[in-house]
């Protein structure tokens, strides 16, 4: 069986010590939010359960089986195939997709279930729960998975896995090898740059939050709405071209365009509309 390292104990802890952030600090900061604010826990909650329903249920399925249908078991078709030879257009395509799906969901709760809740807090409240419950699924699932792969590696359980891929997944064989790269030289820098990309992402989310809530409170400013698409799309858009190898940037590289749109994002709302919305409602 092939040997695929070691996994330090310094690693591993860098592991928990990632995990342990990504699963409570969400927790916390929604807690602390809700505790000073006195905001009910089901806005954040709704936020929650409208970015899983969206994301998970609706948008992630649609994606696959329009662009990547070999990610759910299914053959390769003329769109998808078209994508593929057009890697710009699929960096869009995306980027599209978590930009309508997310911002939509967004609208749809602050139309239905959040119609009645329109004091300012509500918008804070929810992107808390929109960004939290993505970092607990992508990241604390994430560094969980990372966790159980770096023990199978010290174990000598790894070679399954990799059995197992090559049978039913043989084009992602490359994702393997990347995957114990990164576990056997995981460092500081790699946690601190998830922490950071996080940090940034769920500003993006809560700024995003509010411009969606402003075009449910106000028609005039129902443009907003739109506006946060195109907004998360290019964020997504710059990052999948990178993934699909249109551009070439470094981790640290790509990080600085997230942060600079996720602080803008935040900033330009709460300062230009969350902060002139003095009037709260119970």
């Amino acid at each position: 069986m092939a040997d695929y390292g070691h996994v330090g104990a310094l690693q591993i802890a860098l592991m928990v010590i990632g995990l342990a952030i990504f699963v409570i600090v969400p927790v916390v900061i929604a807690l602390i939010w809700k505790i000073k604010k006195k905001e009910p826990i089901t806005t954040i909650l709704i936020g929650a359960g409208a970015f899983l329903l969206f994301v998970f249920i609706l948008e992630k399925p649609i994606q696959n089986v329009l662009a990547f249908p070999t990610a759910m078991g299914l053959p390769d078709h003329a769109l998808s195939l078209f994508l593929a030879a057009n890697p710009v257009l699929l960096s869009l395509v995306a980027g599209l997709f978590p930009g309508v799906f997310e911002e939509t969901g967004r609208l749809v709760a602050y139309k239905t279930l959040l119609k009645k809740r329109t004091q300012r807090e509500t918008s804070i409240s929810y992107g808390i729960g929109h960004g939290g419950i993505e970092v607990v699924f992508i990241l604390g699932l994430s560094f969980l998975n990372y966790i159980i792969y770096a023990l199978m590696i010290n174990t000598g359980t790894f070679g399954a896995v990799v059995e197992q891929v090559a049978a039913q997944a043989p084009e992602q064989l490359s994702q393997v090898d990347a995957i114990v790269t990164m576990l056997t030289t995981f460092s500081i820098g790699t946690l601190a740059i998830n922490v950071l990309e996080r940090v940034f992402a769920v500003m993006f989310h809560v700024g995003a939050s509010i411009l969606v809530f402003y075009a449910c409170k106000d028609k005039k400013k129902f443009w907003l709405y739109p506006l946060a698409i195109v907004l998360h799309t290019a964020m997504d858009f710059v990052g999948a071209l990178s993934i699909f190898g249109v551009i070439s940037i470094s981790d640290w590289g790509l990080e600085a365009i997230v942060a600079i749109m996720g602080i803008s994002v935040f900033f330009l709302s709460y300062f230009l509309l969350y902060k002139k919305d003095k009037a709260k409602t119970i």
